[in-house]
């Protein structure tokens, strides 16, 4: 029995200890949102750093850093490529300009470089001669062989380089392994002629005779009596210190125009 006004206790002890159990172990759903909150707050930290991360390595810098990319200065050409490309085209621009040089002039090489002083005042040392083959734009009082002698052109007017005639490139005695001489025409001859009678006697020195040259007069082969236009060292005739007058088949060339000092750097490598 109770007594009156006194509430009765609880008879279910079950139901406090299941308060006491559902504070202890079971989270409120504000709690359970909060810890959602916080997982997604550091995923988001972690997406944002792999993205920054991402972004970085991708960056113009990075790739130049890693070599992934190359850089401008790798682009570069390297500097043997550029001068072996440039001698490559000088080479080019030189053997073209003696290509055509050659189909105008018919004769290889078609430049020749003066080696000493026989034809000053009109061509001088280290000069560089353009030589034309004797067949081609000659003046028709040229003769069978195209070249026109010192008497030949002052009969008719003709001169090359200050004198009267043409400037040969010739094979002396008709030799191609001794070095070719540029002198001017100065007269023809056949075979047999005594040319000392015919001569200047200006430059025959002291030949007065045909005999005098017996090795060279009477003329042992059809062909040109030369001579040097430099008149201290070559005052008389090159027959009459005993060359053979020049046979045309001996002739380079005539020439044709003088480029001055031109010729120092050929002669260089000679």
């Amino acid at each position: 029995m109770t007594a009156p006004g006194e509430d009765n206790p609880p008879t279910d002890s079950s139901d406090g200890l299941g308060d006491i159990s559902d504070s202890n172990h079971q989270q409120s759903p504000t709690a359970e949102r909060d810890t959602e909150s916080d997982e997604t707050g550091v995923e988001s930290e972690a997406s944002i750093e792999s993205a920054l991360s991402e972004e970085f390595d991708n960056s113009p810098g990075a790739r130049g850093q890693t070599g992934d990319t190359p850089t401008a200065q790798d682009d570069e050409p390297n500097e043997w490529v550029l001068l072996g490309r440039d001698v490559g085209v000088s080479i080019l621009a030189v053997a073209l300009i003696g290509i055509y040089l050659f189909a105008i002039s018919g004769v290889w090489p078609p430049m020749v470089a003066i080696e000493s002083g026989s034809m000053e005042p009109n061509m001088n040392e280290n000069d560089l001669v353009f030589v034309m083959d004797t067949e081609r734009f000659q003046p028709d009082f040229g003769g069978e062989s195209g070249i026109v002698s010192a008497e030949e052109g002052e009969a008719h007017d003709y001169s090359k380089f200050g004198a009267y005639g043409d400037v040969i490139v010739y094979a002396p005695n008709g030799n191609t392994e001794q070095t070719p001489i540029i002198h001017r025409a100065m007269l023809w001859v056949d075979e047999g002629d005594d040319w000392v009678a015919k001569a200047d006697e200006n430059y025959l020195g002291s030949v007065e005779e045909c005999e005098d040259v017996e090795s060279v007069c009477p003329a042992p082969n059809d062909g040109f009596i030369t001579k040097g236009d430099n008149e201290q060292t070559n005052q008389v005739y090159d027959q009459v210190n005993g060359e053979q007058p020049v046979h045309p088949e001996w002739v380079v060339g005539t020439a044709e125009v003088r480029v001055p000092g031109i010729g120092w750097l050929r002669l260089q490598f000679e």
